[in-house]
């Protein structure tokens, strides 16, 4: 067992973080699982072995990427820029639609025929290149003008291909991209520029979608009725999912009913993904919803930790870049259960059922664990040093 933790680098605080939410979410997965029995058949424990072998890869891919020594990731995101660009690209022109409207979201990875969604790997991708170009420039004068090309049109670009099947993500990316910006130092007068020029595109893509739905499916129609949903409380099937959200919520208590004993997984839609929040609280109780949020609120804490210990200012970014989207996410979820925020899509990361999601959420972390390895290799170091006899003697003589 030594000779295990001998080889896992890095911030123990976050292995043990996301180890705990891995383990945590095998009863609720195992528990909402019945729901997906009784639409696609199969056995509950189909779905909890499915459910394991995604954790299982995503916790390989954490610990192959933390072996990498983060200077590399630079290179790479200029390099995946590209690639997710061509994925995104292929995944829309799928023409997959829903109800008419464009909901190409996954693409399927030759031989293994397994799905993919490519908008999680171009938003950790994205987040990468910005926090690389940010600090880039992080001591330079810079015009609005230089940065248009090698910074903002690779955004927008992924923006662009994301937004026609999944708006919830586009937001949150942008959304991520213009607090990493700012965080950065980018100038804030510039800043207002690109979100004045991204509420101006939205309002132009929305316009030509409505004025000819025809030639151009999309999903706006359905994002335009969750919000005013949400506002009105009409009477729809986001409506549906958020009334058995709170029946689940207001039938746990305290305590909850007991794990796998939950009633609205037979009635709640995405119980095991987009709900699994509200299934939780009614098997475990708020105190299941509290163990939750201390363990996100941890993870921040131990992200901004890493970040502000790192030794250089891509470090600090790319920590930053890659880990507040995940707590973000989190909160989200959560926000949406209880009503807060109206209904997105968004996975509960590490929690939820779901390949893609746990993927790069492992991926993120395996970035950030990165960075806090070789703060501890810089340390070992320096210990070295300090305790080696040789340079003792060398300042005496």
């Amino acid at each position: 067992m030594q000779n295990i933790f001998s080889h896992i680098k890095g911030d123990k605080a976050i292995w043990a973080i996301a180890t705990l939410l891995a383990i945590f979410s095998f009863l609720p997965v195992y528990s909402a699982a019945s729901n997906l029995v009784n639409i696609n058949g199969g056995s509950t424990f189909s779905f909890f072995v499915k459910h394991f072998m995604h954790l299982a890869l995503g916790f390989a891919i954490i610990y192959g990427i933390h072996k990498v020594p983060y200077k590399y990731f630079r290179g790479l995101s200029m390099i995946m820029i590209p690639l997710v660009l061509v994925l995104l690209l292929i995944t829309m022109l799928q023409g997959t639609t829903i109800d008419g409207a464009n909901a190409s979201r996954w693409i399927q990875i030759p031989v293994v025929g397994v799905s993919f969604q490519t908008s999680t790997l171009a938003a950790v991708v994205l987040m990468v290149y910005v926090a690389r170009y940010l600090s880039k420039i992080k001591e330079k004068e810079v015009t609005f003008k230089e940065t248009v090309l090698p910074l903002w049109v690779p955004v927008f670009l992924v923006l662009i291909l994301i937004l026609p099947a999944n708006f919830s993500t586009t937001a949150i990316v942008f959304t991520m991209v213009m607090m990493l910006s700012f965080i950065g130092g980018y100038p804030l007068k510039y800043l207002v520029i690109i979100i004045g020029t991204g509420l101006a595109a939205l309002t132009f893509f929305i316009l030509v979608a409505k004025a000819f739905p025809d030639a151009m499916p999309n999903r706006v129609d359905t994002w335009m009725s969750r919000i005013e949903n949400f506002s009105n409380g009409a009477d729809t099937e986001a409506d549906y999912q958020i009334e058995k959200a709170k029946i689940a919520i207001a039938s746990g208590g305290i305590k909850g009913v007991g794990p796998g004993k939950s009633v609205q997984k037979n009635f709640l839609p995405q119980s095991s993904s987009d709900f699994i929040f509200a299934i939780i609280i009614e098997e475990y109780g708020l105190l299941g919803g509290l163990f939750l949020l201390i363990m996100y609120s941890w993870l921040l804490f131990r992200i901004v930790i890493v970040s502000q210990k790192s030794d250089t200012i891509f470090g600090k970014l790319l920590v930053l870049g890659v880990g507040l989207p995940i707590v973000f996410q989190a909160l989200i979820n959560m926000a949406v259960a209880v009503e807060l925020f109206p209904v997105t899509g968004q996975t509960l990361p590490l929690i939820s059922s779901g390949g893609t999601s746990i993927w790069m959420t492992c991926l993120a972390i395996g970035i950030i664990l990165s960075v806090s390895a070789k703060r501890e290799e810089i340390k070992r170091k320096e210990a070295f040093e300090g305790d080696n006899p040789l340079d003792i003697l060398s300042e005496t003589i």
